[in-house]
């Protein structure tokens, strides 16, 4: 069974859980994988407690002790942040997490060249803490928005995903892609799971797996969970 520790947000959760199912699509229901979602909505928000680790830490170690005890044989934590917290978590930890930002590294390194420029739409947490780059950073050349786009385009799309206003996000999250792209971004990472919502909330299952500009964490953490399982 694999174990899912979610709301981190909420809506990011069942994203992934959809695209868990809908990667089994067409399949009797005894044919689609057994998957437990603890939606763990009171951890600390991630990219506002950096500096307050342990106590994070402590809520998602909970979390993921809850899976274990659950007869889990492997944990997914559909949140880029949160892997901030991942070496830690899987010292304490009895059964395997798998890594987003390393699956997502492993896909990138099959579809760019190498020192190719991939850009990273994100948390600031996430940038901050450098989790992409410790896998990029060796093969390919990581870009960010500006600093005026993260803070009026990025950030704003992603609390407008956790307030369930899908279409404005889709709409403001836009100059924040337009902008990599004319930095000559190979690929786009939406290394914030509220990111693919807001990029293919009108898109079909299909779209978004054919999709040739963006790595989609959240699709491809499902993948690697499924190749497991």
């Amino acid at each position: 069974m694999i174990g899912i520790l979610g709301g981190m947000g909420t809506q990011a959760g069942l994203d992934f859980c959809n695209k868990l199912a809908k990667l089994n699509k067409g399949k009797v229901d005894q044919k689609y994988p057994l998957f437990l979602l603890y939606n763990k909505s009171n951890i600390p928000g991630r990219p506002e407690n950096l500096h307050k680790y342990n106590k994070v830490l402590k809520s998602l170690l909970n979390g993921c002790k809850f899976l274990e005890r659950s007869k889990c044989k492997f944990i997914v934590i559909p949140c880029n942040t949160a892997h901030y917290w991942y070496n830690d978590l899987q010292k304490k930890i009895n059964i395997p997490i798998i890594s987003m930002p390393k699956e997502v590294f492993v896909h990138a390194k099959k579809k760019c060249k190498k020192n190719s420029k991939i850009g990273l739409l994100a948390t600031e947490g996430t940038i901050k803490t450098g989790i992409y780059n410790h896998f990029f950073d060796d093969k390919f050349k990581i870009i960010y928005p500006s600093e005026s786009i993260q803070l009026k385009n990025v950030n704003k799309a992603i609390e407008l995903v956790k307030m369930g206003k899908i279409k404005n996000a889709a709409k403001i999250i836009k100059p924040a892609v337009n902008f990599l792209i004319k930095m000559k971004c190979k690929k786009i990472i939406l290394g914030c799971t509220e990111l693919p919502i807001a990029i293919f909330a009108f898109k079909s299952f299909q779209k978004i797996k054919r999709s040739k500009t963006f790595l989609d964490p959240n699709l491809i953490l499902a993948e690697a969970s499924m190749k497991k399982y």
